[in-house]
């Protein structure tokens, strides 16, 4: 195929590689004969340094390195990663005690990096830790999420990171004072650990002036400026690359500890080092999600209209800020708490607890499930205790399509919306009615049936400006550097497909380069559902810079004013000129005639706002009251991206959302004892869905284009979690709601189940 059409599902072309073992993870391309990386960390939850003594490793066979907190210190090395900070009520920045990238005098969490030792080996490295003498004294250990307990911070006093509140507290009140009904209810959302297929790692190496990192990450540009301020380098004097990436899911998008001290330790012994994290490392150090106790609050007048919506939330930020985490537990709820619904008073309340335990920040696919997931269940409880159809409930109070563009109550302006079409489209493909005689025949089995419904709304997050380069080889191919990186969403072909479709140029003669921070001059990486948004909004603005410039030049070629020369998509072409040039042509032309500055095309655009992908998750599950044994039967998802590059990319994309979803509601689980030992840090105590608990995903779209970039897309990176979890939730509850059980929470696993089926049974007894 020369070239695609608009909107074209096309296979993914990195598969080819991929498939036949020819991909370049960071794993593949580490230096020849560099040194391996292992790292000693904290065996407890909370402890003094007492003793920290490396000089016998230091002398063991094959060592090269061990470096430790004061090692940083003595080099000059900035000791302490950054975090961005929510504000709490009072005006003040949340608390910010220093996150050390080597413990420094304390151990707060276990596996928290304490030395790492480099050698020619990795199991050199690893006898050599077994040499390190680390004493220390127990601290008291605080898991609780809740403010309060034995301080792991001097500079958070009752172990909270911050109190943030948003909204009209006196209107949401008198919202409830004059309420016809109100519901309450308390939602748990487990802790969940990102389990990427590819762990995290790195190599650095120094060349007596330059420092190369490579890491698996979701961008270049962020580590780098972290190394130019910790580490005291000018910034033309580091270079970070991002190769293959086998998975990300916001754990990778932040720096980690590991990164530093193996650019410190290439910077000090003049040769590569590496670090590989292996799996039960990952589940120690690996920033997770989730991990968030809410009581949230519906008030309705007497027609079942939201009047008031009232959310207390307590969040678990682990030992230390992450980077992000303190600023997205306060925007997950701020943009788009308020879902699809008119709701005119709104009151959040959000507190950051510091616990013994590992950092909390990342979120495996989904950028604000926590926030859709409290909303989507208490509008499940809600139509419930008010006797209302659920799906009627949703239809009463959506934003309707004349109102927009729609201001919410905590200030985000959604553009264009059509919820109800959305969520009826959504009720023919789940065949709504056909269900009743669906959960007849369940229970004809011996089943117990439910049904869940979730409405999404989210925004994309992260930087909306981005940058791009389109450039033309001499072998007659194009170049597009991108400043955002792929971490398995097939970028590779949507930017490719995207520039074929906008310029006629064959996608397989167009490469796409990113993760290289020699190579494009800056860029905002991959998270937030905003890659192929921003990418293809600058990737426009370079094109029309390409057709003005190409156009000019070709004014004397085709003995036309410039004005008067049109390109279609494949070709310039004026009236009175017989010439008719492809992009590529032109490129050749100027390069003949001299012209080096038409082969080069750099742009930088924002987007004008921001776009909200929404949708409809349809959930059927049975439960065997006999084990507890929870199966998704069927699944539905309906879907508003706006305006789709590649549908089947967008299609893959909930799927494996979707599946991620399934994992936390039904199975997956971090489990801490109360010394603040991880109990799930293997697969075998942890349980990842596999194929086997996923039924056959229906998915559809009802595009209702944008109107906040020239594309008219929404993004859709992050939609297949974001409905899941309320979605089978709320179907579980569904099929128990028969039984008397009135709260559920996830992971339904068949022991949890069958637990609450036997309490309600010997309560009713």
């Amino acid at each position: 195929m020369d070239k695609f059409g608009k909107s074209q599902s096309v296979k993914r072309v990195e598969d080819t590689r991929f498939l036949i073992g020819q991909g370049r993870y960071v794993d593949d391309i580490t230096p020849q004969g560099a040194l391996h990386g292992y790292v000693l960390r904290s065996p407890v939850a909370h402890a003094e340094i007492t003793t920290l003594d490396v000089s016998e490793a230091r002398s063991a066979e094959g060592v090269h390195l061990v470096l430790t907190a004061q090692d940083l210190l003595d080099a000059g090395v900035q000791l302490g990663i950054g975090a961005t900070l929510a504000r709490n009520q009072d005006g003040t920045p949340g608390a910010a005690p220093e996150r050390p990238v080597l413990a420094r005098g304390r151990v707060r969490f276990v596996g928290e990096p304490v030395a790492m030792i480099f050698a020619d080996t990795l199991q050199q490295a690893r006898d050599a830790a077994e040499l390190i003498v680390l004493d220390y004294d127990d601290l008291p250990v605080h898991l609780a999420l809740e403010v309060g307990g034995a301080a792991i911070h001097p500079e958070a006093p009752q172990n909270r990171a911050f109190d943030w509140a948003m909204g009209d507290r006196e209107a949401t009140d008198q919202a409830f004072e004059a309420a016809a009904r109100t519901v309450s209810l308390e939602v748990g959302d487990n802790r969940i650990i990102v389990n990427s297929m590819e762990p995290r790692g790195c190599f650095a190496e120094w060349d007596g002036t330059r420092l190369h990192l490579a890491f698996n990450g979701q961008g270049v540009w962020g580590l780098k400026q972290n190394l130019v301020d910790m580490l005291g380098l000018a910034a033309d004097n580091v270079r970070v690359t991002n190769p293959d990436v086998g998975g990300g899911f916001g754990m990778k998008g932040m720096p980690y500890p590991e990164y530093f001290v193996c650019a410190q330790a290439a910077r000090v012994l003049g040769r590569p080092v590496r670090w590989m994290s292996d799996r039960g490392e990952a589940m120690l150090s690996d920033n997770a999600g989730r991990d968030l106790v809410t009581r949230a609050e519906l008030a309705f007048d007497a027609q079942h209209r939201i009047t008031g919506y009232r959310l207390n939330t307590v969040c678990n930020l682990g030992a230390y800020n992450s980077n992000f985490a303190q600023m997205i537990q306060t925007m997950l709820f701020s943009r788009v708490l308020p879902g699809v619904y008119d709701i005119p008073a709104i009151w959040l309340h959000v507190d950051g607890i510091f616990t013994n335990t590992t950092q909390v920040d990342a979120y495996r696919g989904a950028g604000r499930p926590e926030a859709i997931y409290v909303l989507e269940r208490i509008m499940d409880r809600a139509a419930r205790e008010l006797d209302v159809d659920p799906w009627e409930l949703r239809r009463i109070n959506f934003i309707r399509p004349e109102q927009f563009p729609f201001k919410t109550s905590v200030g985000e302006t959604y553009d264009v919306g059509e919820f109800a079409r959305v969520l009826d489209h959504a009720a023919r493909n789940a065949d709504l009615d056909g269900y009743a005689a669906r959960k007849a025949a369940s229970a004809r089995a011996g089943l117990l049936r439910g049904q869940g419904l979730c409405y999404y709304i989210e925004s994309i997050l992260g930087s909306p400006s981005e940058n791009v380069q389109v450039t033309f080889e001499e072998d007659g191919s194009a170049v597009i550097y991108v400043g955002t990186q792929s971490n398995g969403q097939g970028h590779e072909t949507v930017f490719a497909q995207f520039l074929s479709d906008q310029t006629g140029i064959p996608a397989d003669r167009i490469r796409v380069v990113q993760g290289d921070s020699d190579l494009i001059a800056a860029g905002g990486g991959t998270g937030g559902s905003r890659s192929v948004t921003v990418q293809t909004n600058v990737t426009l603005a370079a094109v029309n810079d390409i057709i003005t410039r190409f156009s000019e030049f070709l004014s004397d070629e085709m003995g036309v004013p410039a004005a008067e020369i049109r390109f279609d998509d494949e070709r310039f072409r004026a009236e009175g000129s017989n010439l008719t040039p492809t992009m590529l042509d032109v490129a050749e032309m100027a390069r003949a005639a001299g012209r080096p500055d038409l082969l080069s095309h750099k742009a930088t655009a924002q987007l004008p706002a921001r776009s909200y992908p929404n949708g409809a998750h349809v959930a059927e599950v049975e439960i065997d009251p006999e084990t507890g044994v929870v199966t998704v039967a069927r699944y539905t998802v309906v879907d508003d991206f706006g305006n789709l590059i590649n549908p089947m990319l967008a299609e893959g994309q909930v799927h494996g959302g979707v599946v991620q979803g399934i994992g936390q509601a039904l199975q997956e689980r971090v489990v801490y004892d109360e010394t603040g030992q991880l109990l799930s840090a293997s697969f075998m105590d942890y349980a990842m869905p596999r194929a086997d608990d996923v039924p056959m995903i229906g998915f559809d779209t009802e595009p209702v284009p944008s109107t906040a970039n020239p594309m008219g897309m929404k993004g859709c990176g992050e939609a297949g979690t974001v409905g899941a979890l309320a979605a089978v939730a709320n179907a579980v509850q569904d099929a128990l709601w028969d039984r008397g059980i009135r709260q559920a929470d996830m992971p339904f696993t068949p022991v949890r189940v069958w637990e609450m089926l036997q309490d309600e049974q010997i309560a009713a007894e």
